[in-house]
């Protein structure tokens, strides 16, 4: 479905060619229908693909897409599992690989000032020669760009000790729908008048075009502790989670998989995981190296309580990223069971973790389908990975109403449906069971402040008219799994 006619198709590809040259602009099927989706399960083709170089060539796309009333899509590595960067109207991908220069590493204001397409993973890189590091770390990090970890105001492995992305912006600049650019915040600690720029982070393309972005960028520890306790059952797990978080001890990290996900990491790569093991904790503690003996042991007591089997250290550097190259292998590891996986993303109160675990493997059993659970446990942040094959009839619909009932359960538990995916396409009618019609509205009224035409990301975020049943359904989502063919919604 397009918003943009056959006339003025022509008229838009001419004008968007004499801003950006014919090299940055593709119109023809066969290059578009390389973004018609990100990591998510539906797809949609978009009419143009491009690919700016400057905030200057940013605000012309807009200005030109504002006069002709086209949708803008923004795009970053397309590894966001919600449908953020589908254009489901059609209109201009805006994809900002070309924009990824790191213009700054300032060291005496400790931040960093960046393009959106820079990968997560370089910021900490190029900071690390000057003893600094960027906290937030995605399982995304070595191909997520920082543009898309803005829109959805992505989380990580740190979360729990250093919080989530907005938590590390300080400053932004925006173009508007109009073309205009506006600068939020900058290298001070805090900016006085609205938090605007805690108004975009997060708002998933919606609002405006970040093209230039200030981080906060963080001392390197001295040293690090890392164990995997390995248990005998899912629930002693995640009590020793909320155990540890009620004792007021707080790890760098604190992360739970299932032994669906432990099988499915070991038979890809081998890092060492126990296969046998129902659920094991990978748990780390950084700062300086004295005060960390204390809380490392009391972590082993509380384990040891809830039954844990066996706790094992990192005795080495490589010991530890083999460790941690296997939690982020997860999504990837899980292609090797199905073709496609339809990854939550739901958050619960750290003492219901145990029982809303369980309820997610009840769930899996109802519907029959394997559901590997990892989490950053620390928040109560859980990815359960519902494993499937769109080709199976009925599979889509049981796959679709499994997910819906775990973020059901994730409300009901105290929680809420996002941690750091982003509502986008997915969750959209899941907002009114947390908000009234008061609340839904206020946001709204701000997102028509922002974008008044209605042209930034359309149909994210909010539910509105547009049909889902033209999307498409990818036989091949995040897990990386092979499969032919397309199961329509």
């Amino acid at each position: 479905m397009s918003a943009v006619s056959k006339m003025n198709k022509k008229r838009i590809l001419k004008d968007l060619r004499k801003v950006l040259g014919k090299e940055n602009v593709l119109s023809h099927i066969e290059d578009v229908i390389v973004f018609e989706q990100d990591a998510f399960i539906m797809r949609a083709l978009p009419d143009f693909v491009v690919f700016p170089t400057s905030t200057e060539q940013v605000q012309r796309i807009a200005a030109l897409a504002s006069a002709a009333h086209v949708p803008i899509v923004p795009r970053g590595a397309g590894t966001g599992v919600s449908g953020g960067a589908v254009p489901i109207t059609g209109g201009i991908v805006t994809s900002f690989s070309k924009m990824n220069r790191i213009l700054e590493i300032d060291v005496k204001n400790r931040c960093a000032v960046v393009e959106p397409g820079v990968i997560n993973i370089d910021i900490s890189r190029a900071a690390k020669p000057y003893g600094y590091f960027y906290a937030p770390d995605p399982s995304s990090q070595m191909v997520c760009t920082i543009g898309g970890n803005i829109a959805e105001n992505s989380g990580g492995i740190h979360g729990v000790a250093y919080g989530v992305t907005t938590n590390h912006v300080l400053g932004l600049e925006v173009v508007l729908p109009s073309g205009e650019v506006v600068e939020l915040g900058g290298k001070t600690l805090d900016c006085p008048g609205y938090d605007l720029v805690g108004a975009v982070v997060g708002s998933e393309g919606t609002l405006g075009i970040v093209t230039k972005i200030t981080l906060r960028l963080l001392h390197m520890r001295e040293a690090f502790a890392t164990m995997v306790v390995i248990f005998n059952s899912l629930e002693d797990a995640s009590q020793t989670v909320a155990d540890i978080m009620a004792r007021g001890i707080m790890p760098s990290s604190l992360e739970l998989m299932d032994n669906m996900a432990i099988r499915a990491v070991e038979e890809a790569y081998r890092y060492g995981y126990p296969m046998d093991a129902d659920a094991v904790l990978l748990i780390e503690l950084e700062g300086v190296r004295e005060a960390m003996e204390r809380p490392f042991n009391l972590i082993k007591d509380i384990a040891l309580k809830n039954s844990a089997r066996e706790i094992r250290t990192a005795s080495t550097q490589e010991e530890r990223e083999y460790l941690w190259k296997g939690r982020k292998g997860v999504f990837g590891a899980v292609g090797m069971i199905a073709p496609n996986q339809f990854t939550q993303d739901g958050v619960v109160p750290r003492p219901k973790l145990p029982e809303v675990l369980r309820k997610v493997v009840k769930i899996g059993e109802k519907y029959s389908l394997k559901i590997a659970n990892v989490a950053h446990a620390g928040d109560g942040n859980l990815h359960p990975l519902i494993m499937f094959d769109p080709r199976k009839p009925g599979e889509l619909e049981k796959v679709t109403q499994a997910g819906e009932e775990i973020l059901r359960l994730c409300v009901e538990a105290g929680g809420t449906i996002t941690g750091e995916h982003g509502v986008g396409i997915e969750k959209r009618e899941f907002l009114k069971w947390l908000f009234t019609d008061v609340d839904l509205g206020a946001m709204k009224a701000v997102k028509d402040i922002f974008d008044p035409k209605g042209i930034l990301n359309p149909g994210k975020v909010f539910e509105t008219d547009i049909d889902p049943k033209e999307l498409r359904v990818s036989s091949i989502g995040a897990a990386g799994g092979g499969g032919s063919g397309d199961a329509w919604v």
